[in-house]
């Protein structure tokens, strides 16, 4: 079966937004390290240096699993999915 690569690319408006929730406002942990993990895994023209997973899963404390998951939601089901449980 072949790997599923999901690519997580970013506009403008969603980039502000996730920085905004990784920086201020009362947001349950959860939804801070989904947006970090968005964050760091754009491959889009916002993103000067995209981050693998492992070097994502060595910052953060979250599992190759759960950015894998995250990325998928993204891909699937749109930002506000994504940063949800």
């Amino acid at each position: 079966m072949p790997l599923i690569r999901y690519k997580v690319t970013l506009n403008a408006q969603e980039r502000a937004m996730l920085q905004e929730i990784a920086t201020r406002g009362k947001h349950s942990s959860q939804k801070v390290l989904n947006a970090l993990i968005l964050l760091r895994c754009e491959e889009g023209e916002g993103q000067d240096h995209k981050l693998a997973n492992h070097e994502i899963a060595g910052v953060l404390p979250v599992s190759l699993k759960k950015i894998d998951r995250v990325k998928k939601r993204f891909v699937e089901q749109g930002l506000a999915a994504a940063l949800d449980k």
